[in-house]
């Protein structure tokens, strides 16, 4: 954590930040407290905080007071180190406008995760620009001290790092590292270059050197290694009888050429334990929030939908003012900003503080989207029977905001036979003509829903997935007939499905209910109806219910 931290000192912008997950308390107070050596201020970030406050806009209080308009500045206008707190909730929006920044060599980020759970982690876009990363997960105050860095050996790195350059050759190992630990980010490399830059600043060398080079890869290569690389076989210590001592010379060279690389990958591999690898790997592919319901999502907008209280505020791009609450804030205040300011002529002195916003409890649209099994094993008639709940649902889709769409999976591949859609005479037109028979090809069908589901979301659509299938997958996504490698495809969808965090719903209709479908409820985190028997009303009954639940 001292070399981290003396590394990022000596070159904040180089390095870009540091993210460092751990829950508040003494020993993330030692390590924050270390912060004061990086020769930038520090400036504090909330995950809501406003683009005004970032690039700056207008000062609304200074502008009511003096009557003109004041700007301010923000908080990105001049160099500096930017703490941002509970960094694992940073949206989507400000992570781009920080990443933009911090592509600029002018500041750096450092990102408090204080994630409970695998899940909650610091979005891609800035994990993939900190150069460093700390763990304090398991570190108990005991183990822990204070930590101090020399401000006169930190200065004296500071005008020694100019002159240090990496070799070729350097810059190579460490590309070729990146590649061997599965990173594909370039940026790493880049990192890793000025992380060993300032690390032989850090320790008064002239040049960089291969120990410089390991403590970059382990600091910078660790938490960003996604496969383990497999273990290279062991050369032989000695030529082979009927080598030459020439082609042993070579060969030695060669191993001498290739051994700071595998150095490099061993260093990063020990810096961190594998079962935290894996755990961060699973952080950032589920990073999203399941969110589900019956209904479309609800989400708080200041533009449309069922009124809210106002609230104060301030007057951001977007916002609408509620008038009327404003000037009931502001009235009672009048006289005493009256004798305040006497030589004010307005009509009306009104303060930041007097702002009312109006507020809107808006619900999105939901689209419930049907794969339905039109295989020969699936039998006509269960492919009728979604025929059937889907015009069902449709024909209360105006009262209760919901869209439809259909897709068919047989033969080799799943197909879009309707895209989302509220009409009642296209969806019977289009669901009129489908037929059945063929093959079963269930991952395909899961990928078309999945695309499906990306697509509503883009649209602002909330999107659910109903699953109607026999569960006896046979055709493979190239479609050929591979029972066992279908399994495993619709198995590794079923878990992206999951981690998409797209609602679904898993209607089993065969003969006897399936195991194997069950599993892939699961999987897919969805619940799981078995509904051998059923008529269209009692389908749509149970998918009402269901997606209500």
């Amino acid at each position: 954590m001292e070399t981290a931290l003396a590394c990022l000192a000596i070159d904040p912008a180089g390095l870009k930040g540091l993210w460092l997950r751990a829950r508040a308390g003494p020993v993330r107070d030692r390590v924050t407290a270390a912060l004061a050596a990086i020769p930038l201020p520090l400036r504090r970030l909330h995950p809501t905080i406003t683009d005004d406050a970032l690039f700056g806009g207008l000062d609304l209080a200074a502008t009511l007071a003096t009557g003109q308009p004041v700007m301010q500045a923000g908080l990105l206008a001049t160099p500096s180190s930017l703490i941002l707190t509970m960094a694992e909730r940073c949206p989507a929006g400000l992570a781009a406008r920080l990443a933009s920044a911090l592509d600029q060599p002018a500041h750096s980020l450092i990102a408090l995760d204080e994630g409970a759970d695998p899940d909650e982690t610091v979005a891609p876009a800035l994990a993939d620009r900190l150069s460093l990363f700390l763990d304090l997960t398991d570190i108990a105050l005991g183990d822990s001290r204070d930590i101090s860095l020399d401000a006169q050996r930190l200065a004296e790195a500071r005008d020694r790092l100019p002159t240090l350059r990496l070799t070729e050759s350097q810059l190579a190992a460490l590309t070729r590292a990146a590649a061997d630990l599965g990173i594909p980010s370039l940026r790493a490399p880049l990192l890793a270059a000025t992380t060993a830059r300032a690390h032989a600043a850090w320790q008064g060398r002239r040049e960089v050197t291969d120990d410089d080079l390991e403590t970059a890869a382990a600091l910078i290569y660790a938490h960003r290694a996604t496969p383990l690389p497999e273990q290279a076989e062991q050369q032989p210590d000695h030529p082979q009888p009927d080598q030459t001592p020439d082609q042993g010379e070579a060969q030695s060279e060669d191993q001498s050429q290739s051994l700071p690389e595998e150095m490099l990958v061993e260093a990063a591999l020990a810096a961190l334990p594998r079962d935290l690898l894996e755990a961060l790997a699973q952080g950032r592919a589920t990073r999203a929030a399941k969110s589900a319901g019956g209904t479309g999502a609800e989400q708080g907008g200041n533009r449309r939908g069922r009124p809210l209280p106002s609230r104060p505020g301030r007057l951001e791009p977007g916002a609408r003012i509620d008038l009327v609450a404003t000037l009931r804030a502001a009235a009672p205040w009048q006289p005493l900003r009256r004798k305040a300011q006497p030589d004010r002529d307005a009509a009306l002195l009104v303060r930041a503080a007097d702002i009312r916003l109006k507020r809107f409890r808006e619900t999105s649209d939901r689209v419930l989207i049907f794969a339905v099994d039109a295989s020969g094993s699936a039998a006509f008639a269960r492919l009728a029977e979604a025929k059937g709940a889907i015009e069902l649902l449709l024909a209360q889709a105006y009262a209760r905001r919901d869209h439809v769409s259909l897709l068919a999976f047989k033969g080799h591949a799943a197909e879009l036979l309707l895209p989302p859609t509220r009409s009642l005479v296209q969806t019977k037109r289009r669901l009129a003509g489908v037929p059945g028979g063929g093959g079963t090809p269930l991952a395909s069908g899961l990928q078309l829903a999945l695309a499906t589901a990306a697509q509503a979301k883009q649209r602002g659509l909330t999107p659910t997935i109903a699953l109607l299938t026999d569960g006896r997958g046979n055709i493979a996504l190239d479609g050929t007939p591979d029972r066992a490698r279908a399994e495993e495809e619709a198995t590794l969808l079923a878990r992206q499905i999951r981690l998409s965090a797209t609602p679904a719903l898993v209607i089993d209709v065969a003969n006897r209910p399936q195991p194997s479908l069950k599993t892939l409820a699961q999987i897919m985190d969805a619940p799981y109806l078995a509904l051998p028997r059923a008529d269209a009303r009692r389908l749509s009954a149970a998918l009402g219910e269901a997606l209500e639940s």
